[in-house]
């Protein structure tokens, strides 16, 4: 059984993103979807910070100090895309003219429950930003995560133990062993990466799990670790 890579997670990710979708980029993870969009297929991305019409990284050389995202990563502009004032960028949000919004995430609980501001580790700062606005904003919240934490703790939970940032707002998750939707019932498992069972997934998992009829394989091109700023 091999995870995919955060590279891999989110080129899956990006393949269900429909064309003419407008969609957030959070911190992290999600700022790597904008590399993976199929060819011919337009989404446009927006970043809580002020641009509207994200591109994919910049090649080397290429970097413009001046084009940022939300996480001070490095970024291009496609043709058309547009910088605005901040507060018009939240206006995007609040305004609910956001498809979906790609977060990373602490935890995720059954019911949808979105922790991705604080844990409960004193070393590491919290850091609210626009994930608030966002998980409440867009029409629909998907989330880009690892399936458990380095020391292998389940970031998909019954419930979480960490602060909210909203409640019942996730609808699915990408991680690098499986794609899930969270349905009324809890986690559905739509797809697995090959060679994982059922059981051992549900062992790294704190919460439930039904596996649709059509459960497929997760599977991701290879994909080299280009960087970001």
């Amino acid at each position: 059984m091999t995870p995919l890579s955060r590279r891999q997670i989110a080129w899956r990710a990006a393949q269900d993103l429909p064309d003419g979708a407008y969609v957030n980029l959070g911190i992290g993870l999600p700022t790597l979807v904008s590399d993976y969009i199929p060819e011919g297929r337009e989404v446009v991305f927006h970043s809580e910070n002020g641009v509207l019409g994200l591109g994919p990284a910049p090649a080397p050389g290429e970097e413009d100090p001046d084009l940022i995202n939300a996480g001070r990563g490095l970024v291009t502009i496609v043709p058309g895309g547009a910088i605005v004032h901040h507060n018009d960028a939240f206006l995007i949000i609040r305004g609910g003219h956001l498809d979906y919004s790609l977060l990373g995430a602490f935890q995720v609980s059954a019911a949808g429950d979105l922790a991705n501001w604080a844990t409960d580790d004193p070393t590491f700062p919290p850091g609210l930003g626009g994930a608030m606005d966002l998980a409440v904003g867009a029409k629909e919240v998907r989330v880009l995560i690892e399936h458990t934490t380095k020391d292998g703790r389940p970031r998909l939970v019954a419930r979480c133990t960490y602060p909210l940032t909203a409640a019942r707002c996730v609808k699915r998750i990408y991680t690098n062993l499986a794609v899930l939707d969270v349905t009324e019932a809890g986690f559905v498992v739509r797809e697995m990466v090959a060679g994982l069972d059922a059981p051992a997934l549900q062992r790294l998992t704190d919460a439930p799990l039904a596996f649709a009829p059509d459960c497929g394989v997760l599977k991701a091109p290879p994909l080299g670790e280009r960087a970001r700023g």
